[in-house]
């Protein structure tokens, strides 16, 4: 029976490699970085600020947090606590922080490019 068995166990584990080959990877939430302690003091500890006075960065949009922790580096955006915040920081931090405070959850209204809400 052993035998009779294996060509189906085969041709089964065959398939089953085949249908997880298609299927689309799912991206792992990525790694909070050291430096998003900074980020906390004002923005929160997951980028939900708990004041008016500071902005929600939590669940908004990766690419808009690259250009904004750019242009404060560069001066072209105008803040004395964001451009002092930015200025050490490398393009590989910008990338992670960004990367990582737009994988939170957070009360922002962030509608996908893609024609879904990001919540």
């Amino acid at each position: 029976m052993t035998t009779r068995m294996f060509p189906h166990t085969l041709v089964a584990g065959f398939a089953v490699m085949l249908v997880s080959a298609a299927m689309p990877a799912v991206a792992a939430d990525p790694a909070k970085p050291d430096k998003a302690t900074t980020c906390a003091a004002c923005h929160g500890e997951t980028g939900v600020s708990q004041t008016g006075m500071y902005p929600v960065i939590a669940g908004q949009y990766r690419n808009y947090l690259e250009q904004a922790l750019h242009a404060y580096k560069s001066g072209a955006r105008k803040n004395a606590i964001m451009a002092a915040q930015a200025a050490s920081l490398s393009d590989d931090d910008i990338a992670q922080l960004a990367a990582w405070f737009s994988a939170q959850k957070g009360p922002l209204y962030t509608p996908s490019v893609h024609g879904e809400n990001k919540h």
